[in-house]
Order: structure tokens, then sequence, then C-alpha cells
């Protein structure tokens, strides 16, 4: 084992800017009020929690800093707009996702067909974007709710959410669409205002904000029951004294990665594109899961055939790269990606499938570093892999 860290998985989580630190330290020892307090000492708290509020709502494109409420997390954000439309449309018993949802979502969906609703789950194509047509078609009058990816959290493949609110509006202008915008959020720009989305959550620790803290975007005039019963906090949303520290750092976040977008389009596409080009010409073995062109710019999601995934992150790992074989929720189970199912990928990749996710805080060098120690990593595991032929026939292939 190295004490050198490679951090190439920021899809599972991100560091904290250090400036998100400084800003949060404050509201610990010395803005220690409650916010919802009368007197002064709390009101600045409570501005503090207004001014977060503001630059999250810019963040996500939104009209009024009234349409934002902070939650726990991107979990508790898409149970909070999921299990509140259901519970203000019980009489509808329709609901539509994708199969290549994160599992807050499918799991929270598998829950609710037990409980009696129809569920629609669309497929994707082989570069794993969403089929509209079949979305279209999947609309009816008793569809409650379509919830919908903005971008994949394993390939990183952007559905064209907003093109998709606006077909299921068409065909039931009462249906509510959530989009789960975790992996979106600072890696492409977000816009609500113009769109027919009522409801979409991130998460602050995937753009450099602490963990356990995110945001719901609530469209004006969109009825939604609490999830957290109690006091008035969140405007009745969402019960319970505020995380304000970690408020704070998702407030100075969001205005960071709004401002780091052009950043995000350029130097860290460059940076992935490197890392995966590189891997390609080196490694006759390695693909590419998912779209090249229609995704995020932070992801790449390789699959080296022939091998276990597990394997070459172990080896990653006693070489100090971070990296992982999936979601993060997901990454300690055996089975193999649903996602890269979904998207037909071949059994000889799907096990051997690796996510590499960078930041604004990856750097040239390190990715410098991997590309030239993994191509020996791949190289011990194919001699040891029980697929000779195999890997002999696609090598020869490959020339």
């Amino acid at each position: 084992m190295t004490d050198k860290i490679v951090y190439l998985d920021n899809n599972a989580t991100t560091k904290i800017d250090p400036i998100v630190f400084e800003a949060m330290v404050p509201y610990f020892c010395e803005y220690y009020g409650n916010p919802s307090s009368t007197h002064e000492f709390g009101g600045k708290v409570s501005y503090a929690i207004r001014d977060a509020r503001e630059s999250v709502k810019d963040l996500m494109g939104a009209s009024d800093m009234k349409e934002i409420i902070f939650t726990g997390s991107g979990s508790e954000s898409a149970n909070t707009a999921i299990r509140g439309v259901l519970e203000a449309n019980k009489n509808k018993k329709h609901i539509i996702t994708t199969k290549v949802e994160h599992p807050c979502v499918l799991n929270l969906y598998k829950y609710f067909e037990k409980q009696g609703y129809e569920v629609t789950y669309l497929g994707v194509d082989s570069e794993g974007n969403l089929d509209l047509n079949e979305l279209s078609e999947a609309v009816t009058p008793d569809t409650a709710l379509v919830s919908l990816m903005a971008a994949n959290n394993e390939t990183g493949v952007i559905f064209p959410y907003q093109r998709a609110a606006s077909i299921v509006k068409s065909k039931n202008p009462k249906t509510k669409v959530f989009v789960d915008a975790v992996q979106a959020a600072g890696k492409i720009p977000l816009d609500v205002k113009n769109t027919d989305v009522d409801l979409m959550g991130i998460a602050g620790h995937k753009i450099h904000a602490p963990k356990g803290v995110g945001a719901l975007y609530i469209k004006t005039g969109t009825l939604l029951p609490a999830l957290i019963i109690g006091g008035h906090q969140e405007r009745g949303k969402r019960a319970g004294t505020e995380n304000v520290t970690s408020i704070v750092g998702l407030g100075v976040a969001a205005r960071l990665a709004k401002e780091s977008l052009n950043d995000e389009i350029t130097r860290v596409k460059s940076l992935r594109d490197k890392l995966e080009n590189g891997i390609l010409s080196s490694i006759y073995n390695a693909r590419v899961n998912g779209s090249r062109n229609n995704r995020v710019p932070n992801t790449t999601n390789i699959g080296f055939q022939y091998i276990e995934g597990e394997l070459i992150l172990l080896h990653m790992n006693d070489l100090g790269i971070c990296a992982s074989s999936g979601s993060a929720c997901t990454s300690g189970s055996l089975e193999p990606s649903h996602v890269l199912k979904a998207m037909g990928v071949p059994f000889t990749a799907l096990h051997g499938s690796i996510r590499f996710s960078l930041s604004r805080f990856t750097t040239s060098e390190q990715i410098d570093y991997t590309l030239k120690v993994l191509p020996d990593v791949i190289f011990k595991l194919n001699n040891i892999s029980p697929y000779q032929k195999e890997l002999a026939e696609l090598k020869t292939a490959k020339k």
C-alpha cells in the first residue's frame, strides 16, 4: 500500500472544498443561535440560511428561493418528492421510472409495488440513452408520477429531462415529474425555471459540501405533504431545527459549483478524455460503457473484458488509486451493475467494469500516474484470467 492517493471516485463523494469548510466554521461555536429564534443572535443564523437558499436556487436554475427546501441527503430529497406526490394523489396508482435509476429511487418504487402500485420501468439503449417514445407511450390518465435522472451515477449519461417533462405534461398535465439531479449538479447547467419539471433533488456531498445535507426544488403550486412532521421549518415541508453548518456549506458549495461550470466542461473534461483515451490505447481489452458524447464531463465507465472488477479495484487500491465498480450504495455487492445490465453490456465486460469520476481538484499529474501504473495491473490480471483463449482472440482482433 502506498501513501499516495489519487481520488477518482468523485461520483461516490467529494472532498469538502476548503473555502466551504472555512465558511462553515463560525456556525459551530460563534453563530450558534437557533434560526427560529426571534432575537437578533438567532436572526444572523437565519440570514445565513437564506443566503444559502439563494445560492442553491441559482445553481438549480429556479425562479424563487422559496421553491428550495433543505433536506438531509439526495435520498431524502427523492423520498420526500416521491412519497409526497403519491400521498397527495392517492387515487392514482401508476408510476413511471427507468431501469437505471439510483437505488434510492428503485428500491422506493419496489416498495410501492408491494403497496399495490403499477410501476413501469423504462429501458435504455446500448449507450444508456432513454427512449422518449417509450416514455410517451407509458403515460396514462392514471399516472401520478414520473421520476427520471438528469445524469446517471455510473455512466454519466445525460437524460433529456426537460424534453421528457414536456412529453409527460403533453400526455397528462396532472402527472408530476421528479428529476434526480444529484450527479448533474455542478457538472452541467441546470434550469428548472423554464421547464415542466415539478421537483428536483440534489446532494451536498457530490459538489464539495458536507455529507448529510441536500436540497429539493418544489415548483410553486405543487402540493407536497411533509415527509417529516413537526415544526414550521422549511415552510412546514421538513420539520426539525436546521443543520445550519451544513446548509451554509451547501450554499457556498452551490455558488462555487456554478462558478466552476466552465472549468468542469473544459479542463475536467479534458482530463477525463486523457484518462479514457490513454486506457483505450494501452489496454486492448478495455471498452467504454455508455455514450462517449451524451454524458457529464467528469465520468467514464470502462469495462475490462474477461477480468474481475473487484480484483482491479484491489490492485488499484494498493497503488493509491480510488475508483469504484458502480454506485457507492451498491459497490459492496457482488451482483453486476443493474445499470450496465439494462444497457446490455456483454457478460465479458459486465463484471470487469470500473467507474472513474473526476472533480475540479483532479490534476494532470494524477491522471499521468494512473495511466502509468494501470496497464501493468491489467496485464497481470489478464495473465491469470481463466479466459486466455478469448483474450488472445480479442488481442488479435484489436491489432
